[in-house]
């Protein structure tokens, strides 16, 4: 990582910033898994992911990656949804991925460390969404011109996203990216022969638009309408806001992402230095530092952990991302979700309040390998001038708040200034 001395700033859509881009929110993130079956349940039927494609990734025509997966029998992964994004979430084979990094390495000459899939990270990538794809190129470069190791850079299919891949000092990958492809009422996606519009390179500006790119596929007697659409597994008998649906919930924003990480320092200088965070707060934890970043409003979109503190929090050593945050539509659809989860055999574990500030009541569940998710309802917004909410002016929470266990919770609760102020999501619930 290239040091500051004297930097420039850069024009951002007529906005002179330290990076050529600005992040505006978490718009995907993925885990690379073993038991693909029994997390395709959680994370659809429990959960309520959407499948939206299944891309197999044995069926690549490139002969190095036959190559490399040849001794692979399974190399089927998953594209999940919340809502019109194509994806909010992947599962990817953790097989699949350490013989591609392991391939990609050999090919290099590189060591795997740092590779996803390798060394312990199964967090397949945390993906930041930029306002252009001029953001996109810009990052590129300033990513090389600051040493900023890079995983590739193009477009991939499904999803249609323009993006460019970094490292963070732990080896996870972040991804940059821009215009990832929506889903409509009838809830199909981009058909396969749309695919030829994807890109392994730096691609060059401009770019036709996705409406250039629809009337092209019709020109080319393409059917727009031949997508993946999933089907919903379970039964509608729950009544969530006037309208009935799988599970007494519905997701309605993801993020923050937590990290274990070697060196919060080195991590909060790379998130800040390099991708343009903001460090909202920090808290010490038996002695630990704890830091808290934000792209947004938001009181935060991502949390650094030292490694350290996975022992000390009983927290199992699965992964390095300590948990994924799921938002759901109100506190008492979180009680209601806490509750219908541990009616399906989801085990829960309990975090301390203090290390999840600018959230007041959460709930930590396990997906089936052990991968921790936060459930909540709650973000504290943050003004214009930058400054989260005094410890003492938040809302008071009792011991109770620090468990799962949801039957000690408060039945209802005061509203705050920024109560469901973050609660933006467009609909409908089913």
């Amino acid at each position: 990582m290239a040091t500051d001395t004297g930097r420039k700033l850069y024009n951002v859509g007529g906005v002179m910033l330290k990076q050529p881009f600005k992040i505006r929110r978490l718009g995907h993130f993925g885990y690379n898994v073993h038991n693909m079956d029994e997390c395709v349940v959680f994370y659809r039927d429990l959960l309520g992911f959407k499948v939206s494609d299944e891309n197999d990734f044995k069926n690549n025509p490139s002969p190095q990656v036959q190559e490399w997966l040849k001794d692979i029998e399974n190399g089927k992964g998953y594209f999940m949804r919340y809502g019109a994004d194509h994806h909010a979430f992947v599962l990817f084979n953790a097989k699949v991925m350490d013989a591609m990094a392991a391939g990609r390495a050999a090919a290099s000459g590189k060591s795997t460390e740092g590779m996803t899939g390798a060394h312990g990270i199964n967090i397949n990538q945390i993906t930041w969404q930029t306002g252009a794809l001029s953001e996109v190129i810009g990052a590129y470069h300033y990513f090389n011109e600051r040493e900023v190791p890079i995983m590739r850079v193009g477009r991939d299919m499904p999803g249609s996203n323009w993006h460019v891949y970094c490292y963070d000092p732990d080896g996870h990958v972040n991804e940059l990216y821009y215009g990832i492809e929506q889903e409509g009422w009838n809830g199909r996606s981009k058909p396969r022969d749309m695919y030829y519009r994807g890109f392994r390179e730096e691609p060059g500006l401009p770019q036709m638009s996705e409406e250039d790119e629809v009337d092209e596929a019709l020109e080319k007697g393409i059917d727009i309408h031949s997508g993946y659409r999933s089907k919903e597994m379970l039964s509608q008998t729950f009544e969530v806001g006037g309208v009935m649906i799988a599970r007494p919930f519905k997701i309605t924003k993801i993020g923050p992402v937590n990290l274990f990480v070697k060196n919060v320092g080195a991590s909060i200088e790379m998130y800040t230095e390099d991708l343009g965070f903001t460090v909202t707060e920090e808290v010490e934890y038996k002695g630990r530092r704890v830091a808290f970043l934000r792209n947004g409003a938001e009181h935060h979109t991502l949390g650094l952990f030292p490694e350290e503190l996975r022992g000390e929090l009983g927290w199992p050593d699965v992964s390095t991302c300590m948990s994924f945050g799921i938002e759901v539509g109100s506190y008492q659809q979180l009680r209601d979700a806490v509750a219908f989860l541990k009616e399906h055999g989801v085990r829960f574990l309990d975090l301390p309040a203090e290390l999840h500030p600018g959230i007041d009541y959460a709930a930590y569940a396990l997906d089936p390998e052990g991968n921790g998710i936060m459930l909540y309802y709650y973000m504290e917004q943050l003004g214009w001038e930058g400054k989260p909410r005094p410890a003492e002016l938040r809302r008071a929470l009792g011991p109770a708040a620090s468990t799962h266990r949801v039957e000690d919770w408060p039945e209802a609760l005061e509203p705050l200034s920024d109560t469901y102020v973050d609660q933006v999501f467009q609909g409908p619930i089913g």
